[in-house]
């Protein structure tokens, strides 16, 4: 891996029909940092980026115009893997505010413990203690 100087490569990015919205559920439900928001003049978010440990999602508006908007126009809903340092614990801050769990907190198999919830337009977030090592 060269020229990341550190920081990760690779940042899920999501298109949503109300993105102020999402910023909120992620940021108080999920535990993400809200790093940036730029709105349009039209109040869309034109780019977010929020952060969760060492790594982030970028995300903005549906309809907002643009060639990235307009691939994901017939996109499905995708799932995005988070790692936290205590999976109970972010498990109850999201019941706490009303995410839809999914799974509840299991331990699986190749040695992580993992939640799933679904965010407000259907996205699988996964929520769990394992992180592939990836250095080379």
């Amino acid at each position: 891996m060269t020229g990341t100087s550190g920081r990760p490569s690779v940042y899920p990015t999501l298109l949503y029909a109300d993105a102020k919205a999402a910023i909120r559920q992620l940021t108080e439900a999920f535990g993400f940092t809200e790093l940036s928001v730029y709105e349009g003049e039209n109040g869309a978010v034109m780019h977010a980026e929020l952060v969760q440990g060492n790594g982030a999602v970028m995300l903005g508006s549906k309809g907002r115009g643009g060639v990235f908007d307009t691939a994901m126009k017939d996109a499905g809903p995708i799932g995005v893997y988070v790692v936290v340092d205590d999976v109970d614990a972010h498990h109850r801050r999201a019941v706490e505010h009303g995410a839809e769990v999914l799974m509840p907190p299991t331990d699986q198999d190749y040695g992580s413990r993992d939640y799933l919830a679904r965010d407000l337009e259907g996205n699988v977030w996964s929520f769990g203690s394992y992180a592939p090592d990836i250095q080379a």
